[in-house]
């Protein structure tokens, strides 16, 4: 694998950026080794500067659930930019592609388009602080949220733990209140609930954790938390994020049939372009100015490029229904990395649902962050790299996602998947 190219660029970008990077994880620091530039992406191949080709299992960590450069999103684009490249000003397409959203997901009743996850979600937390006139908001451990300040919280010791940040720049009053618990644990929800419900505006939380690796949510997880919200008049927000058209054209509430009080959408509505969504019940969501006093605003929120963009995604997820074939193909994979592991006599768990799944370095079910953080994170260096040189790209991390799109045809399974059994057999 030849990376010159790539080396000559991180050195320059080094010495223009934080690591080298606009965001941390790509400086692949949790694996070591030099991260690839790319050069272009096509279908489920990435090449990078030096000419290397990879299997893409990581699709821009999710947006990418029909590939790279799809044709019909790609010309759809092309005659949004000739159009102009934003406005400030409203458009027929965000009303076309808040229609959809709203169709797919009922239980936003009313929706605001926005930039970035990170937007979205402390966007729906404003609001519903807004809405119930409470501070204290409820996370789990492991669930991230985009980097608003109170949101990069960590647990202490206990069940329930006032967040302390989890990153320098923060100031400690900052987090204070923002309550922290062990994702899965309903008996934790429940007293933390019942001790201080009546001060509690939001309970955020990652229906299906993606962003410690995959993680499910254990049988009545989610309607624990619904339950509790309702009993408690606490706004529940979903973040689908990662979700959202992802493991379901609805996503995890349409999977789990628990409806939200507030939604968080990013990446596949986006189509590859910085787009997102919150939103919910019309009454939370009247609050938002210019209807009510909880301020949001943005430039470049509902971008006709990214509406353009997500609205055909959407239209082709829509039209083709290819989850059933992409989750089949997911399963297809898992299977041959269980076999390729246990014939290696290497320990994993894999947690996988529909198109995304985490291969775990471990010998024990991983149900929450304590027990992913128990991985062996070297091993999985070894294994990213043992794939990398072969062709084949896995997250540069343990604790992320890996995500499938409808472009992985047989031919790069294949090929994948003989890669995976020669990286197991180098790591045993």
């Amino acid at each position: 694998m030849r990376n010159e190219k790539s080396r000559a660029l991180f050195e320059r970008a080094q010495a223009l950026m934080p690591g080298g990077v606009n965001s941390p994880v790509r400086a692949f620091k949790a694996v070591g080794g030099t991260p690839f530039f790319v050069a272009r992406g096509e279908g489920c191949y990435l090449w990078d500067v030096d000419g290397n080709r990879f299997v893409d299992f990581v699709c821009s960590w999710g947006p990418l659930i029909l590939g790279h450069a799809h044709p019909e999103v790609v010309a759809a684009v092309k005659e949004a930019v000739e159009r102009g490249t934003t406005y400030g000003a409203p458009t027929e397409l965000e009303v076309v592609l808040a229609e959809k959203i709203q169709q797919a997901f009922p239980s936003m009743e009313m929706l605001r388009l926005v930039n970035s996850g990170t937007e979205a979600t402390m966007s729906a937390i404003r609001a519903a602080r807004g809405y119930t006139g409470r501070k204290k908001i409820v996370k789990f451990e492991g669930c991230y949220h985009g980097h608003a300040d109170y949101l990069l919280v960590k647990a202490g010791s206990g069940a329930a733990t006032f967040g302390i940040p989890d990153s320098a720049g923060i100031p400690e009053g900052t987090a204070q209140d923002t309550i922290v618990l062990p994702y899965n644990d309903i008996k934790a929800f429940k007293e933390t609930m019942e001790a201080m419900g009546e001060e509690i505006a939001a309970v955020i939380v990652e229906p299906i954790a993606g962003n410690m690796g995959v993680v499910l949510p254990k049988p009545e997880f989610l309607s624990a938390l619904r339950q509790q919200t309702e009993k408690h008049g606490v706004v529940l927000i979903f973040d689908e994020v990662i979700t959202g058209f992802r493991v379901a054209y609805g996503g995890a509430q349409a999977l789990y049939g628990i409806k939200p009080d507030m939604t968080c959408l990013g990446k596949i509505v986006g189509g590859g372009f910085p787009l997102a969504a919150y939103g919910g019940r019309k009454e939370i969501m009247q609050t938002v100015a210019p209807l009510g006093p909880v301020y949001q605003a943005g430039t470049l929120s509902g971008n006709p490029v990214a509406v353009t963009a997500g609205l055909k995604t959407i239209e082709i997820l829509e039209r083709d229904n290819p989850y059933p074939e992409i989750e089949r193909r997911t399963k297809q994979l898992t299977q041959v990395i269980s076999e390729a592991a246990r014939e290696a006599g290497v320990p994993v768990q894999i947690n996988q649902i529909a198109s995304m799944f985490t291969v775990f370095f471990t010998d024990q079910p991983v149900v929450d962050y304590a027990s992913a953080r128990r991985s062996d994170t070297q091993r999985y260096a070894h294994f990213f790299h043992a794939l990398l040189e072969r062709g084949v790209y896995f997250p540069p991390s343990q604790f992320e996602a890996t995500f499938l799109s409808t472009a992985h045809d047989d031919e790069a399974l294949s090929f994948a998947q003989e890669a995976i059994r020669l990286a197991m057999k180098a790591i045993a």
